[in-house]
């Protein structure tokens, strides 16, 4: 492939966080100007890192990168730094550009057009829901005119409306794009290939074609590995069997047993090293208290954002046990910052029963301690110290040995995520609020996440913008803040 036609391309790029964390190894792969490529793989796999060797804030251990000089890159991350939440969205706009702009103010309503959101200049990043923040995200992004536009789960927290018009835009772009996400649908409307990050060779295979043909096509391929490593493994126990017969004959016999083992041997050899598929969390229960009874939570009154400005309803919601409210309405309307009143029992006009235990998931992750480490971040939700019990409760969400003793901060996003559904299970909450719980997890993951969510038995307030997700739980009552 000549230069002229490379955006990006990967020669044996080797890449780790210490010897003992291992991303890439000996990577190889090249796009094309004007393709739009997704990144597919676990949780913790190391897509986010290789985003950000192709920015350069990262450097290759080994190996060499190539990104066109030419192109102006632009970088939409899944989450807003918190460093950046007390910016104004004029200052949020202007860290980008070099000295004072002057006509930045139409430039900033026209990419806030783009992606459909209503913002005063001067209003807080901090006070927009995790829906509006996405969408700032991606504006950010586009004011800078990208030749290569990046996305990190830039379908997080959008509503709707939200996710149909980021698909209408990138099926209209016509510059190089590549995106993370677990959303299939919204990645099948556009993509041109897929880079397939293997979680434990640290390798990437490159797929051409839409999103779902490309999953057909990993799947297909290694059910043909497996049948033929099934044969290989037939092959080598009557090899071995033959061996051990021949071995007890003695004399010339056991030259034949040498021969039979060899090529036993020979067979072990030629086994395809099948990927090991992306594994599923394992199915888990989040314990709510036996002695739960009477009303948990009562709401009588709440707030809701028109146009930025806040307005009192009056609402009538009684949860008992057993009993799954689900949270709906567009980004902005109020959603994250009832919820958040909830948890911290703050809220005006709702009440939560005495001695209740409330778990909270919230959508950034703020409720963790970005300076604990997973091991003392979990022991500290428990109820009474029990090593082996958080020891078993780890392993199911796929939280090894070689993650336990990390810092929270050093996580991927997903990984926090999964840390936080074990900080569930170990907490035995009363009262469960979940705010957006799909957001950076797995696909293969959700319905384990689902299956867990219909089966508590304690009170639930839920909110999610995926409809698939939310259609695999019971949900006793919906209340819609737009209505």
């Amino acid at each position: 492939m000549a230069n002229d036609d490379v955006a990006v391309r990967f020669n044996k790029v080797t890449f780790e966080y210490g010897h003992k964390k291992p991303i890439l190894d000996e990577v190889s792969f090249a796009l094309r100007r004007g393709t739009k490529m997704t990144i597919m793989g676990q949780n913790g796999a190391g897509k986010s890192t290789i985003l950000n060797l192709i920015t350069g804030a990262l450097k290759e251990n080994d190996g060499s990168i190539y990104v066109d000089p030419r192109l102006k890159i632009a970088y939409a991350k899944q989450v807003i730094p918190r460093q950046q939440m007390e910016l104004s969205v004029k200052e949020y706009f202007e860290q980008f550009f070099d000295g004072k702009i002057y006509n930045i103010d139409p430039k900033i309503d026209n990419v806030l057009k783009l992606v459909n959101l209503k913002a005063p200049h001067d209003k807080k990043v901090k006070s927009f829901s995790g829906g509006q923040q996405s969408r700032l995200l991606l504006a950010l992004a586009l004011i800078q005119d990208p030749d290569l536009l990046i996305l990190d789960e830039p379908t997080n927290n959008l509503d709707a409306e939200g996710i149909a018009s980021l698909t209408e835009f990138l099926m209209d772009y016509k510059k190089t794009c590549i995106v993370i996400s677990h959303d299939a649908n919204f990645l099948n409307c556009f993509t041109d290939g897929v880079l397939y990050l293997d979680v434990f060779t640290h390798k990437v295979e490159q797929y051409l074609g839409d999103y779902y043909v490309v999953v057909a096509e990993i799947a297909d391929r290694i059910e043909k590995e497996k049948r033929k490593n099934a044969q290989y493994e037939k092959e080598i126990i009557a090899n071995k069997e033959k061996a051990n017969f021949f071995a007890n004959k003695g004399g010339k016999m056991r030259l034949v047993a040498r021969k039979m083992r060899s090529k036993a041997a020979e067979m072990e050899e030629a086994k395809v090293d099948v990927r090991k598929e992306d594994k599923a969390i394992r199915n888990f229960v989040i314990p709510a208290p036996d002695d739960l009874a009477g009303e948990i939570l009562r709401i009588t009154r709440l707030t809701v954002m028109k146009d930025h400005e806040p307005a009192e309803k009056k609402v009538k919601i009684s949860l008992k046990k057993n009993n799954h409210l689900l949270l709906s309405g567009p980004n902005g309307i109020g959603k994250t910052t009832l919820l958040e009143a909830l948890a911290s029992g703050k809220a005006k006009g709702a009440t939560i029963a005495d001695d209740v235990r409330v778990g909270y998931y919230r959508q950034d992750f703020s409720t963790l301690n970005f300076e604990d480490t997973v091991h003392d971040s979990l022991a500290s939700a428990m109820l009474e110290n029990d090593e082996e019990k958080l020891r078993s409760v780890v392993a199911g969400f796929l939280i090894d040995k070689t993650i336990i003793n990390e810092k929270i901060g050093a996580l991927s996003e997903g990984q926090k995520g999964l840390v936080a559904f074990a900080r569930l299970v170990l907490e035995e909450p009363g009262l469960l609020i979940l705010d957006e719980p799909t957001n950076h997890i797995n696909f293969r993951h959700l319905p384990v996440i689902a299956k867990a969510l219909d089966a508590y038995k304690g009170a639930m307030v839920l909110v999610s913008h995926v409809p698939e997700f939310v259609e695999q739980i019971r949900i006793d009552e919906t209340l819609d803040l737009e209505r």
